[in-house]
């Protein structure tokens, strides 16, 4: 199964080639090159753009890349050094061991050998550095993480055992595998939901159990994979809207957790927010206790209210069984 390239990605790639490709080829036409390189030449435009503020630290005259335009033909007049060998400081040695090790573990990964090459060229390079006391791991059992690429690359349908943190329960539902991803520090199954009928993102870490279904995965036409640019989770105004008042010790949600708005007012702070669910609402909310205030929607107040007496109501019964002082039992 292939991995989904990003826009971002398939740019990246275009301009570490660009700049090779200009240098060995000075007052190519534009249109020529773009012919080449499989663009349009609005991209390719777009792209020489970009490199005129990309070159080396300091930004200054002499470090960017420059080239010249001469009508519809363009030469590099600058390559900023990329023509030269590349020489690694330790620091910088080490940070592409990691950065490399960390990609090698990333599930979905269709380029696994080219970045396992190079892995094994810069470790050579640089000697003791490699053998740094460094481990890279993803947040989630190495062996299951394993199985369940082996299970999405069979290009299989799935059956999972999976625990929804928001609702707090674990459900068996039937997916058919998209792709798999890593989002920050968490790994991801991307799938056609055949139970919800849309395409979910299910983490790793939180499949309590799979079967590898007799029939192929095939998600319909209409299953488009997720921009993840912003993340995981993507507010929209289907969401219910949550209003809180906070205190200084509870500040820190705003960092934390997506927010729709922010009002510092005397003392506190009003916060809206959208929230998958008002269980899940709930359970994270009481547990903030005096440093939160919920004052909407009407009803997630009110299940707070009901949980804190609930909670007050086990501290004030009396205990069903006491101890016998004799025996300790």
């Amino acid at each position: 199964m292939s991995t989904l390239r990003t826009p971002s990605a398939d740019r990246l790639g275009r301009l570490l080639n660009l700049v090779p490709y200009l240098l060995a080829r000075p007052g190519i036409r534009v249109a020529e090159a773009a012919a080449d390189l499989a663009v349009t030449e609005r991209q390719l435009r777009e792209d020489l753009e970009l490199l005129w503020v990309c070159g080396l630290p300091g930004y200054g005259p002499g470090d960017l890349i420059d080239m010249a335009f001469d009508g519809d033909t363009v030469t590099i007049s600058h390559d900023a050094g990329i023509d030269k060998p590349l020489r690694l400081n330790p620091d910088e040695a080490l940070a592409l061991v990691v950065a490399l090790r960390m990609l090698a573990e990333t599930p979905g990964i269709g380029s696994r050998d080219a970045i396992e090459r190079a892995l094994a060229k810069i470790e050579s390079a640089a000697g003791d550095l490699a053998g740094a006391p460094v481990a890279v791991k993803l947040p989630a059992n190495q062996e299951r993480l394993t199985a369940v690429r082996a299970a999405v690359d069979s290009g299989n349908a799935l059956r999972l055992t999976y625990y929804t943190a928001a609702r707090d329960e674990t459900t068996e539902r039937v997916v058919d595998p998209m792709r798999m991803l890593t989002v920050g520090t968490f790994a991801y199954l991307e799938a056609w939901c055949r139970r919800a009928e849309a395409t979910r993102m299910f983490r790793i870490d939180r499949i309590d159990a799979f079967t590898v279904l007799d029939e192929p995965s095939r998600p319909p036409v209409g299953a488009v994979p997720h921009d993840m640019s912003d993340g995981v989770f993507r507010p929209g105004p289907e969401l219910p809207l949550v209003t809180l008042r906070v205190s200084r010790g509870g500040r820190w949600i705003t960092e934390y957790y997506p927010v729709e708005d922010v009002v510092e007012e005397p003392g506190e702070w009003l916060v809206t927010m959208r929230v998958t669910d008002l269980g899940w609402a709930q359970r994270f909310l009481v547990g903030l206790g005096r440093d939160v205030t919920v004052t909407g929607p009407p009803e997630l107040v009110e299940q707070i209210r009901a949980a804190a007496h609930a909670a007050l109501d086990q501290y004030a019964a009396p205990h069903a069984l006491e101890a016998d002082p004799a025996t300790g039992r």
